[in-house]
């Protein structure tokens, strides 16, 4: 007869492994002798190691019981079912160690490769960083809620970038990032949105709205369709205004101006 720990011995676990599995229902205990010490035969270690290699392989604790007293057929078939399962796990895992290793790689943690692209023209443009790190914050909210608008709404952004007019703007703007309500620059700036806005909308009456902005994504070149939702929109909104201490008086300066919104920018009801 054996002790616990010359079971644990023979089958190549640890005593702790032992108790766990009585504590499962996986191994029965023996009956205690006149001393109070567990002894058990070779039929234990024998049921001991098939546990021990089952569990080894993979397979979960809860199922163990079952493969114990399966017959062929039945073991073959919980066999295939736990495979597939693994299988399944190894692909996640896979994934997550993709993920793990993109911790280290800066803008690419949770955007598309395209986003990432046109960070990195940000950055070639002389945009603040402070400026980029809002942008990218809002379109990993934009990327998370519509990944597959994503191209779509990056080619327009990108178009946008390149354009003189709305880059000086947007350039602009990233030197305004930390300036008070009442900076005088301000009205000047909201001047030059607004006739940007004008004139992109003249230039594409197809859209209701032209747009440029600092926290995601904009009207301009969206049509009517476009899948950005109400509760999206104010999201970003959210975003810019809580950026920018400037920002709640830039947008009443650009209402005075007939405009209304910063993601979706629009004209408001008087204009």
């Amino acid at each position: 007869m054996l002790t616990i720990s010359q079971l644990a011995s023979y089958a190549g676990v640890t005593v702790r492994a032992v108790r766990h599995y009585h504590a499962k229902g996986l191994l029965p205990e023996p009956e205690r002798d006149h001393s109070g010490y567990r002894n058990y035969d070779a039929a234990a270690v024998v049921e001991l190691i098939k546990i021990r290699t089952l569990a080894g392989a993979g397979v979960p604790l809860s199922r163990v019981r079952e493969l114990l007293v399966a017959d062929a057929a039945e073991f073959a078939a919980a066999i295939d079912d736990i495979d597939r399962r693994l299988r399944a796990e190894i692909r996640e895992r896979r994934r997550h160690r993709e993920q793990i290793a993109q911790l280290t790689a800066g803008d690419s943690l949770a955007l598309p490769a395209e986003v990432v692209a046109y960070l990195d023209r940000m950055r070639e443009l002389g945009f603040r960083q402070r400026l980029i790190e809002i942008e990218r914050d809002s379109w990993i909210l934009i990327a998370a809620q519509l990944p597959d608008a994503v191209p779509a709404l990056m080619a327009i952004k990108r178009a946008q970038l390149e354009n003189e007019t709305l880059r000086r703007l947007y350039l602009n703007l990233g030197d305004l990032a930390d300036c008070t309500p009442d900076d005088p620059r301000l009205p000047s700036l909201a001047d030059r949105v607004a006739a940007f806005i004008e004139a992109a909308a003249a230039d594409a009456a197809r859209f209701e709205a032209a747009g440029f902005e600092a926290a995601g994504v904009e009207a301009a070149g969206v049509e009517p369709d476009d899948p950005i939702s109400a509760e999206l929109v104010a999201l970003l909104d959210a975003a810019f205004l809580a950026s920018f201490p400037c920002a709640p008086r830039l947008l009443q300066l650009l209402e005075e101006r007939g405009w209304t919104g910063w993601t979706d920018i629009r004209r408001t009801a008087e204009s």
